[in-house]
């Protein structure tokens, strides 16, 4: 399913636990895994001459690659390791796509180089602008397992959602996990009536049409096992309520949209997601969606 990993790091404790993650994860589809350390040089420290700096950084970051592909090595996983200079973000999306990325897993922080980024600008960025599917993983989160046996999909009927629930069919498929398909009505910001007997209805009909289509695209994949269910709420807390009630142990999100619940997807519910979320988060970009 995936052939070309890439796993960002700076080597902080962070970015080393999510790469036995990532090696998991590679082991499991007998994919390439590409380990890349960029040298931020518009950060580096000021001390000596610029390029005295430069250097430095990047035999740091060679030391750093180095040592994740051996440790890719030793579990049997073909490693290539890569030291850039730029902008964190821009270089790890570009290197993707040059280099035929299929997967980006990376941490939600970290530090030196990508780790000032990491848990805002760097990881919304490279979600919101990466051609293939990146998986955020809180370096808190424990255990990490791969294969996941419990597939969480929020799906709100817009394209991006669709695309996650295309991404989730496939890796339900793949691994044999049982696929959740949630739809979460946001109703914070409908105004009064949102209560209202006519609204509700309407509501509910919109939302058992896309569970319906959901699992209409699951069940013509011959997904073995699916499981379905819509909240009202607020969406990042009805996902952590269904991720801990029903232990999902992987999700995967669309990062755009049109509904009411898509228009939080990179604001307020990204943030809490990306950055709380106890399991690790896919986010699956539509590459007609321009990125923030």
């Amino acid at each position: 399913m995936y052939d070309q990993i890439l796993f960002p790091t700076d080597g902080s404790e962070p970015a080393e636990s999510i790469l036995e993650y990532a090696l998991q994860i590679a082991s499991e589809h007998e994919a390439t895994i590409h380990v890349l350390n960029v040298v931020d040089t518009s950060h580096a420290s000021l001390s000596g001459t610029q390029d005295d700096v430069d250097d430095a950084l990047e035999q740091e970051g060679t030391e750093i690659v180095n040592e994740a592909a051996r440790r890719a090595t030793e579990r049997g996983v073909t490693a290539v390791s890569e030291v850039l200079h730029g902008d964190p973000s821009e270089a790890i999306v570009e290197y993707g796509t040059q280099s035929g990325i299929e997967l980006i897993v990376m941490p939600t922080h970290g530090r030196r180089g990508l780790q000032r980024f990491l848990l805002g600008s760097v990881t919304e960025r490279v979600i919101n602008t990466a051609d293939a599917p990146v998986i955020a993983v809180n370096p808190g989160t424990q255990p990490l397992a791969y294969p996941c046996q419990e597939l969480l999909v929020p799906t709100d009927g817009s394209r991006g959602s669709e695309l996650a629930v295309s991404e989730g069919v496939a890796l339900a498929n793949a691994t044999g996990a049982t696929l959740h398909l949630l739809h979460v009505v946001e109703t914070g910001s409908l105004g009064p009536d949102a209560r209202s007997l006519s609204k509700e209805e309407e509501l509910t009909t919109r939302a058992d049409e896309i569970i319906a289509d959901a699992i209409e695209a699951a069940e013509a994949a011959t997904v073995d096992r699916i499981a379905s269910e819509i909240e009202f709420g607020v969406p990042s807390r009805e996902i952590r309520n269904y991720i801990d009630t029903h232990e999902i142990d992987f999700a995967i999100l669309g990062t755009h949209g049109t509904t009411d619940f898509s228009r939080y997807m990179m604001g307020g519910v990204s943030a809490k997601i990306v950055r709380t979320s106890p399991v690790p988060v896919m986010w699956v970009r539509d590459p007609d969606s321009t990125g923030e």
